[in-house]
């Protein structure tokens, strides 16, 4: 009887490593959890104007940019000048992970951030302080709740020729390229449009006001979330992909089955 109540205790028990898999589940939570609201926080506490977060961006601005932009930002035979460049353009460059640039070639290519959204802003605002340029965009032009139809026509007039009129980006000259727009954050879309980065043109506030700004991004949004109610969009590059999708593999089925027919009558 006495030992069948200590088997009892035995198998009520916690395994050993239970205790170590519940420590390290609450670790991974409360990481992820502070990591979220470390980046939210770093973005609304960051005051650009603020000589802490220009002193900050000095630093990291001279151990990371300084040997292609120069000491001063003045530029080299390596990079341009920044003086004058702005806070948002410093801000879409490195936010998107284009700078630093990981080799020279036609163009910087998009890949992870080596800063965090902290460091980033304390890079723009050190910028900004050199000289006026193009300045953060203001939230409200950023949710998304536009004119979807206004926009769809504004992004067809100046942007569809480069970007395809489904913003899935094309080629230009050179080895260049317009990138594809679809999964791009508002913020850099708005600073795209006023910084006009490497082959893109500057649209200021005088060709497209800040509202219409606003429409474009809801448009580029309303194409993330849309269905593809016309089934495989084939990268949704236009006839070109269509018609060679036919000729392809359409007419390669038909002259397979013209083969098997044939095979099979003799």
């Amino acid at each position: 009887m006495a030992r069948a109540k200590k088997n009892v205790r035995k198998s009520g028990r916690r395994h050993p490593l239970a205790t170590v898999a519940l420590v390290a589940v609450g670790l991974l939570v409360t990481g992820a959890a502070y990591a979220g609201f470390s980046q939210t926080s770093a973005t609304a506490e960051v005051d650009l104007s603020s000589q802490s977060a220009i002193d900050e961006g000095q630093k990291l601005f001279g151990a990371n940019c300084a040997t292609c932009h120069g000491t001063e930002a003045q530029g080299t035979d390596d990079g341009p000048s920044l003086i004058g460049a702005g806070a948002a353009s410093v801000h879409f460059q490195v936010g998107t992970g284009r700078m630093p640039l990981a080799f020279q070639g036609p163009q910087g290519m998009v890949k992870p951030q080596q800063f965090t959204e902290e460091q980033t802003l304390q890079l723009a605002a050190y910028v900004a302080s050199l000289a006026p340029g193009p300045a953060l965009p203001e939230t409200q032009y950023l949710q998304g709740d536009g004119d979807v139809a206004n926009g769809a026509t504004l992004f067809r007039i100046n942007c569809a020729m480069c970007h395809n009129v489904a913003a899935a980006g094309g080629a230009l000259t050179e080895g260049k390229f317009a990138p594809k727009l679809t999964g791009v954050a508002p913020t850099h879309v708005y600073e795209a449009m006023v910084t006009g980065p490497q082959n893109m043109p500057v649209f200021s506030d005088a060709n497209i006001t800040p509202q219409e700004k606003a429409d474009i991004i809801s448009y580029l949004k309303y194409i993330d979330e849309k269905p593809a109610v016309g089934g495989i969009t084939l990268g949704a590059i236009g006839p070109v992909a269509e018609g060679l999708f036919i000729w392809i593999i359409g007419l390669g089925i038909i002259v397979a089955l013209t083969v098997w027919v044939t095979a099979k009558s003799n």
